[in-house]
């Protein structure tokens, strides 16, 4: 359902609706967020309702440090921009007859996050859009997962926030590392989708219509334990030294009132940003981002 030919397939051959119409994603989007304060109450999970400047998972985290076994902790609600399908009427010769036609748009929109507290990611959340075509995001942590994995293993740990510090069994910790792999995550994403609501059903599954997972972000860390400020430091003003010109070009200029051509797409540049003691690198590539 990612473009407007297979909505209307959708509407018109999967839902019989003859005439494919803005009032279908209505109802779809007016049932799954009913089914969601439902989900909410029976279960009495607690609902956070998100402000714009809120950091979400900062609010989150006390829900799931509360928690005593898996299960759905919370439920974060919160307006965001989604690209999701918008309608409009198409002219027609009768004024009776009405036709639609469908667009993709970013449109500020309601989503809900589900956290929940797995038995093998530990904290992870899953967000889905309440409006057409349901884009959904899942977020999980693979340092978590390596964590569980060694406990189960008998590999004795101390571990970080988001890491290790030290641990008994090195080569072991690695090869369990080496194992998480996409299976585990579609097993993590496909065991919460039975446990929470979900704008799309089972018949829709059976007819082709649910969702495929694809990798949108991913971040790799390396652990690095300092034994005095001063040398955290100098590691960050190398680091900075080292990547301000990320990509090698063969000449580096400042550059004032540049001419942007026509042919001039997407960004080019190496941002340093620094907040306290955090020291942010970013370097833009067309639509990519690396962030270190």
């Amino acid at each position: 359902m990612q473009v407007s030919g297979q909505v209307v397939t959708f509407m018109r051959d999967h839902l019989r609706c003859p005439i494919p119409s803005p009032a279908i994603m209505t109802r779809i989007g007016e049932r799954f967020r009913a089914a969601v304060t439902a989900f909410a109450e029976s279960a009495d999970i607690p609902v956070i309702r998100f402000k714009a400047d809120d950091r979400q998972i900062d609010l989150a985290r006390p829900y799931w440090q509360r928690a005593t076994g898996p299960g759905v902790v919370a439920i974060g609600v919160a307006q965001e921009f989604q690209r999701v399908f918008t309608a409009h009427q198409r002219p027609t010769r009768d004024p009776s007859v009405k036709l639609f036609g469908f667009d993709k748009a970013d449109r500020r929109v309601t989503v809900y996050y589900f956290y929940v507290l797995d038995a093998d990611f530990g904290p992870g959340f899953i967000k889905i859009c309440s409006y057409f075509p349901y884009p959904a995001k899942v977020w999980v942590n693979g340092h978590e997962w390596a964590k569980r994995q060694a406990a189960k293993a008998g590999i004795g740990f101390a571990e970080l926030a988001n890491g290790f510090a030290s641990c008994d069994d090195p080569v072991g910790l690695q090869t369990t590392c080496d194992q998480l792999g996409p299976a585990h995550i579609q097993v993590f994403f496909e065991r919460w989708l039975r446990a929470i609501p979900t704008p799309l059903d089972e018949i829709d599954r059976a007819a082709g219509y649910w969702w495929e997972l694809a990798m949108r972000q991913v971040e790799m860390s390396r652990t690095i334990v300092f034994d005095a400020p001063r040398r955290a430091r100098a590691f960050f003003e190398a680091t900075v030294a080292d990547n301000i010109d990320v990509g090698r070009p063969d000449e580096i200029k400042v550059i004032f009132d540049r001419q942007t051509r026509s042919n001039t797409k997407g960004e080019f540049a190496t941002k340093v940003v620094t907040r306290g003691t955090d020291v942010t690198i970013n370097a833009f590539y067309k639509h990519s981002r690396i962030k270190e």
